[in-house]
């Protein structure tokens, strides 16, 4: 294991920017100084001032493995992770076959040993036949329980509300949610291939997957989670009208002691693009809830601000070049974002519509305090040294040719990004270098604190 010092880096990390230097020794932070002096065999990098932020931690991502992984795997999609900046991952169950037993989790688990360049937890699925798994599913075996109350893949809708509300009284973890109302949804898109038959297009894909699909859904988890005393996090919030159905404030108090039973969470790509977006990126940007107007955009950006909004992720979910290319109607849904997400959340810094504290906040703090996760989103000496080294001025343009992802494309092709992130470092081990991966995977599964 390599030992590390960082020097002359502006530290971004718990509501304070400082220059500092900073020691990696076994793994973990050992030091935040000034003036540090470099010990024997210790490398040094000289950060010239540059940015070092904790590493990113993504609560939603589809790797895809088991039973996809021709849409990418653990190993492809954690280097993309890693070259994004983002240390540690949280992956869904909507695999084939889903994780819905101690089993499948188990195996997902061991699939991850020695393949995963980031660090790594993974939810157990809820279904409408697997109860009695999810009651005693272990705790710390996984960051919660995620529950589709609207359209997915396989045996993961759970439409039986007696289930539902089993599910939402019995879980041990907290629940995530997707929220989409089915029927809604099946409805409309019954009214649209009246009218347009097979002559469906990207753009109507927020009126079919419509806002008052995501609104009916949303309350319904919502009042689940009151009536039992839940703990909820919602994820992907699309819409201005599901703004409202949270409360604002601060996810922790002033000693970090979480303040709020339901949270939520949106998505990079809800944040940079909107309706006008379909007509140049198409399917390319199609995905499940559907990106929507340009004022939903401003008021999720708004939310980010004032923290109505918990935790910003990816919901990185890859698909072929050739499946995306498909029509409309047969495309599936979902992008490929986790090498882009956090050059992405940085324009929004760059543009001055959020600080820079702001996103690390929603990016690295608030997942790990949401999910009980140990010892990691802070640079706080004894911490595991999950690390992100950006170049604010160095700029970056996003090419098909540089994507690391298994399906080789990215929605944010063609886009000058300002920054740059220059190293990741994984449990203390440079991982990125800037231009290349490094070393061997050394990810590590997740603990919780609970």
């Amino acid at each position: 294991m390599s030992d590390w010092l960082i020097r002359n880096a502006r530290l971004v990390n718990e509501g304070r920017q400082f220059d500092a230097d900073l020691r990696i020794r076994g793994g973990r932070i050992e030091r935040i100084d000034g003036n540090l002096d470099a010990r024997p065999g210790e490398q040094v990098l000289d950060a010239h001032g540059r940015w070092l932020l904790p590493g990113m931690v993504d609560d939603q991502v589809h790797f895809r493995e088991p039973g996809l992984e021709h849409k990418g795997d653990l190993a492809t999609e954690s280097s993309a992770a890693v070259a994004g900046g983002i240390t540690t991952v949280m992956e869904m169950p909507n695999t084939r076959p889903p994780t819905l037993d101690a089993v499948a989790l188990q195996d997902k688990y061991d699939r991850a040993a020695g393949r995963c360049r980031a660090n790594f937890g993974f939810y157990m699925g809820a279904s409408n036949d697997n109860l009695a798994h999810i009651q005693r599913v272990d705790p710390k075996a996984t960051p919660g329980i995620k529950v589709f109350m609207g359209a997915s893949t396989g045996n993961m809708l759970v439409d039986d509300p007696a289930i539902l509300d089993a599910i939402f009284r019995d879980a041990p973890t907290p629940i995530i949610t997707h929220c989409e109302d089915t029927p809604t949804i099946d409805a409309t898109m019954a009214q649209f291939r009246a009218k347009y038959d097979d002559a469906l297009t990207p753009d109507m894909h927020p009126d079919i997957r419509s806002r008052e699909a995501c609104i009916k859904s949303t309350r319904l988890a919502l009042e689940l989670a009151r009536g039992h005393g839940t703990r909820l996090h919602v994820l992907h919030i699309s819409t201005a009208d599901e703004l409202a159905l949270f409360e604002r404030g601060p996810l922790v108090d002033a000693n970090g002691k979480r303040r709020k039973q339901i949270t939520a969470e949106t998505c990079i790509h809800f944040l940079r693009f909107d309706r006008r977006d379909y007509a140049t990126r198409g399917n390319f940007i199609k995905c499940n809830p559907a990106i929507k107007e340009s004022s939903d955009r401003e008021a999720l950006i708004a939310a980010l601000v004032d923290d109505t909004i918990d935790v910003l992720a990816t919901d990185h979910a890859p698909h072929t070049l050739e499946e995306k290319q498909q029509p409309y109607i047969t495309a599936p849904s979902g992008l490929p974002l986790v090498q882009d997400a956090l050059l992405a959340a940085l324009e929004l810094v760059h543009e001055g519509r959020v600080s820079l504290l702001q996103i690390v906040d929603k990016l690295a703090h608030a997942p790990v305090q949401l999910f009980d996760v140990k010892e990691r989103g802070y640079l706080r000496e004894g911490y595991f040294a999950d690390l992100v080294l950006v170049d604010p001025q160095a700029g970056h343009m996003v090419e098909r040719a540089n994507v690391l992802s298994k399906c080789g494309w990215s929605p944010f092709e063609g886009v000058r990004f300002r920054s740059r992130i220059d190293a990741a470092f994984v449990n203390g081990e440079l991982a990125w270098d800037g231009q290349r991966l490094i070393g061997a995977p050394n990810g590590q599964r997740l603990e919780f604190a609970r």
